[in-house]
């Protein structure tokens, strides 16, 4: 079973420097260490990724860094002057991959754009995280999550009917993470065959563009928009959640129509619901929700949460129930599967997921999060500084 360090790992063996702020990027490089990368993150002396200032709830720190930045080594260096310049192009150089979300052009006037360190070394893959594409008319414009949440459409589907709502996660950079994990996990699977390195670009509001291609292509195709159905499903029925007789609610979902059959016989107890010309077809069941709605809620009322679960599984409905944080914390599947591990932080101790990737065995690295400029030193010591200048470059504040 591989320990902290990553040995033994599918990346165990590669470096990535990483200039960095915030979720989409850090997501793409801790997941890069979680398969055994060294993942090398350059920060601004004093303050650092300005993540590490999002909140402090966990012990003092951010929870954002917490779940972003384990495994990775924290190096502070002003990048703006002459020295710090040299010695990030030092550790550059030196690395198989350079990642970057720095806002538009900062990483070409550090002389690290794509294209630059390619020319340098062409079996570089550089992976540049962007808001809006770093070219067409809004190369220039802040990309927060939130906002890219609202120019994709996103928001205009979540929420209730009445009001529309933000996702409760930063989705966009998520997805924008995800895709700059994998297309750098494809990148050095081409220059493993090839030599080849790559100039790679994500950004957040194509990212999450693919991630709206249904109901893309359900508005282009119908001529209007899905609905906002709260906790519903816009297109299917009956797909939401229902309250019991005892106050827990409970979320079902109707895929096809065997299920619906099976789900009249058994939960309902009225086998003549599934041919009921109202209720015979998904789109029937969408266009007369309320009144299907209203009938499912009456038997959901008449039973406490255990029985009704019982009957729900008995008739193969899927079903869930609608969890808080909290209860998804002390989830059993969670438990049960060990898939829980202890992380060090500067703050103590902290319980942290494994990553969903499996790799028999092996598990990823869930090694420490690190302080500011925690490895600063020893990073300097490695390119060959001595103790005095790695002391002048502290007392000069470049690191």
């Amino acid at each position: 079973m591989a320990k902290n360090g990553g040995a033994g790992l599918p990346l165990a063996g590669i470096t990535v420097v990483t200039l960095e702020h915030a979720v989409a990027a850090p997501f793409a490089t801790r997941q890069l260490a979680d398969l055994g990368a060294r993942v090398i993150k350059i920060e601004r002396p004093g303050t650092g990724d300005f993540a590490r200032q999002y909140d402090e709830s966990v012990g003092g720190l951010s929870s954002y860094f917490v779940w972003l930045n384990r495994s990775k080594e924290s190096v502070t260096l002003d990048v703006k002057s002459p020295e710090g310049r040299d010695i990030l192009h030092q550790l550059v150089g030196r690395a198989d991959v350079l990642v970057q979300n720095l806002g538009p052009g900062a990483a070409d006037r550090l002389g690290l754009g794509a294209a630059a360190v390619r020319e340098r070394d062409p079996s570089k893959i550089v992976l540049s995280i962007t808001g809006w594409g770093s070219d067409g008319p809004w190369a220039q414009r802040k990309a927060y999550d939130l906002l890219v949440q609202c120019e994709a459409g996103l928001v205009s589907l979540t929420g209730s009917p009445d009001e529309p709502a933000r996702v409760g996660i930063s989705v966009a950079d998520i997805a924008a993470g995800m895709y700059g994990f994998s297309g750098v996990l494809a990148a050095l699977y081409q220059r493993r065959a090839t030599g080849e390195g790559a100039a790679l670009e994500v950004s957040l509001f194509e990212a999450l563009a693919e991630w709206m291609g249904q109901p893309a292509h359900y508005t282009a195709g119908s001529g209007r928009q899905q609905p906002r159905a709260g906790a519903q499903h816009a297109t299917i029925a009956p797909y939401g959640p229902f309250t019991t007789r005892d106050g827990h609610t409970i979320l079902i979902s109707i895929q096809n129509e065997a299920e619906w059959t099976r789900f009249c016989d058994t939960f309902l107890a009225a086998p003549e619901t599934a041919t009921d010309e109202r209720f015979a077809t998904n789109t029937l069941r969408v266009a007369n929700r309320t009144v299907l709605d209203k009938l499912i809620a009456g038997r959901f009322g008449e039973l406490d949460a255990a029985p009704a679960t019982a009957l729900l599984d008995l008739a193969g409905t899927a079903n869930a129930g609608l969890n808080t944080v909290s209860q998804f914390l002390a989830h059993p599947v969670l438990g049960e599967r060990d898939r829980w591990r202890d992380v060090a932080t500067p703050a103590g101790t902290v319980r942290a997921l494994l990553p969903p990737i499996s790799f028999g065995h092996d598990e990823p690295r869930m090694d420490p999060v690190p302080a500011l400029g925690d490895h600063t030193g020893h990073v300097l010591k490695e390119l060959g500084l001595s103790p005095a200048a790695i002391a002048a470059l502290h007392d000069r504040h470049i690191i």
